[in-house]
């Protein structure tokens, strides 16, 4: 496993550790969320104080395609100089690829027009006609870059409807405009973007930093927003861009030598109302699906346990008796006539016929459920803040693979119940049945994503490292696991079982499992499905 991937795995659990000592401290940081204090050039003789403010760029994707690229794949202006950040587990499996980037400014400097480089294309060279060619196909499909400054993304702020303002982490690379003349997507934010099948181009991006003073502490400002503005201009001299003249456009069909200056500016506006540990805030609250219906949500919940705490102690007091007395039958003399629900009490407890697969599917989903619980938990306290990037994902994988032990010991314990004989197929599934479903199928997906040149496909080094995760430490847990749920007593039944199967009679349609599940499942989730959808949406 290389240096990055321990990285992300050691954070994680340095995670628990910290949450430990938090009552013998009077404040902390979460790792890799402590503030940068910046300061203007000339002042670096104040301890931890920057001046040099860095923009990192990470891979582009889009809402019309599945595959995320890196920066570099589409030419744009790079750094290959200095070395890339490390990164963790999670940022790897989520496809991140932070990069440095030539775009580096001096705290409160501005800087109008300022050159980064100049890309040329000529059509008749193979190579650069495929260069141009991913450009257009990146521009048709609403690519977007994603910037970071000060661990912070670069925000695109546009109105939306009802005078409401969107703040979007990302902005486009450039936009299209049909034959007939139809503007697609960022293209309808300029009027003048009206040139029929071309390709406009945001060759440059006025930068927006807001700061805050801090008080009462230590000398020097904090970044609390970086927002973005692409813009086009066609700059009549690449060599000394005076980002002048009409919208950069690339006829669909151009032959010939093309190049593309790109540029920037960038300004520093001090904000005294946004507070460093609230600057994610604005980009959370200009966001539409975020709004939980907390009243709905609650009043669903209320009515849903009410309505089962009512059917649970409707069956328990009916039961109740039923079970006592069927547990105390000596003779068949002493049964009465039976009827409903009574005539198969005798057979709900027998073992499936596939009785093997239930637990082990079981064990598999506790191990999944208490994951995502426990994952969940850490993030409402804070510990998987967006801020922290991968975190989620790493803390989830870390806690599957520690999960093992309670996997193998429902899974070994339901298949003792069963009556089952073949533990050692037993435990061998639960170890290795779903995890490997799902690895090979995650195998088979990287390398198409390999085979596309996309950015979310996982280094060889990185499924190396998660083989190794998943034999060496989640495989023996699950061995460990199965060997104590085997050791105890198998789950008692509430009722005996009778040894002959009853005979079941001839089903009508409706009672058949298909049209069951149908009926059966229809109505409840009709109702749950728009919270459902609130809920999910929210958590995503």
């Amino acid at each position: 496993m290389c240096r990055e991937e321990w990285a992300g795995v050691n954070m994680v659990l340095w995670l628990f550790g910290t949450a430990l000592l938090l009552t013998q401290a009077a404040g902390f940081y979460l790792p890799g969320l402590a503030p940068v204090s910046f300061c203007e050039p000339g002042k670096d003789q104040v301890p931890d104080c920057k001046s040099t403010i860095e923009l990192f760029v990470n891979r582009l994707d889009s809402v019309e395609s599945v595959l995320p690229y890196e920066y570099t794949a589409f030419d744009f202006c790079s750094e290959k100089t200095l070395k890339r950040p490390s990164e963790n587990l999670g940022q790897v499996l989520f496809g991140e690829r932070i990069e440095p980037s030539p775009y580096k400014f001096e705290f409160k400097k501005p800087a109008v027009c300022q050159k980064v480089c100049t890309k040329t294309y000529d059509t008749n060279n193979p190579s650069d006609k495929n260069k141009l060619d991913f450009l257009k196909k990146g521009m048709l499909l609403n690519y977007q870059h994603h910037w970071i400054v000060d661990n912070m993304p670069v925000t695109w702020c546009y109105d939306v409807e009802d005078g409401q303002k969107f703040c979007n982490p990302g902005f486009p690379i450039g936009c299209y405009v049909t034959e007939a003349g139809r503007s697609k997507d960022a293209c309808v934010v300029n009027s003048n973007f009206k040139e029929q099948d071309a390709f406009y181009i945001f060759n440059h991006v006025d930068i927006t930093i807001s700061y805050h003073i801090v008080e009462n502490e230590q000398l020097g400002a904090r970044l609390v927003a970086a927002k973005i503005e692409p813009k086009s201009y066609e700059n009549p001299s690449d060599d000394t861009p005076d980002c002048s003249g009409g919208p950069k456009f690339l006829k669909n069909k151009y032959e010939g030598v093309y190049k593309i200056p790109y540029t920037y500016s960038v300004n520093f506006v001090e904000d005294k109302k946004i507070r460093w540990a609230s600057r994610w805030d604005y980009i959370l609250e200009s966001m539409p699906h975020t709004n939980i219906q907390w009243f709905s949500i609650m009043n669903s919940l209320v009515i849903v346990l009410f309505l089962s705490g009512m059917v649970a102690m409707i069956m328990l007091r009916t039961l109740h008796k039923d079970i006592a007395r069927y547990n105390q039958m000596d003779s068949v003399e002493d049964a009465q006539e039976e009827f409903g629900w009574k005539l198969v009490h005798g057979d709900v407890f027998r073992p499936p016929r596939k009785g093997m697969l239930l637990s082990v599917f079981l064990g598999s989903g506790t191990q999944i459920f208490i994951m995502t619980f426990v994952t969940l938990f850490f993030a409402c306290l804070g510990f998987l803040s967006p801020a922290n990037r991968g975190a989620l994902m790493t803390c989830a994988v870390v806690l599957w693979v520690l999960l093992g032990t309670p996997a193998g010991y429902v899974a070994a314990r339901l298949y003792k119940s069963f009556g089952g004989e073949k533990w050692k197929t037993n435990v061998l599934l639960t170890a290795f049945l779903c995890p490997g479903v799902v690895f090979a199928d995650f195998f088979v997906m990287n390398l198409i994503l390999w085979g596309e040149g996309s950015s979310a496909a996982m280094p060889f080094g990185t499924l190396v490292a998660i083989l190794a995760l998943w034999f060496c430490i989640s495989v023996p847990l699950t061995f460990i696991g199965a060997y104590f749920g085997f050791k105890r007593a198998g789950i008692e039944h509430p009722v005996r079982t009778n040894q002959i199967p009853r005979q079941i009679p001839e089903q009508s349609f409706y009672t058949r499992p298909f049209p069951g599940i149908i009926m059966g499942g229809i109505l409840p989730f009709g109702c749950i499905f728009i919270q459902l959808f609130f809920i999910l949406n929210s958590i995503w």
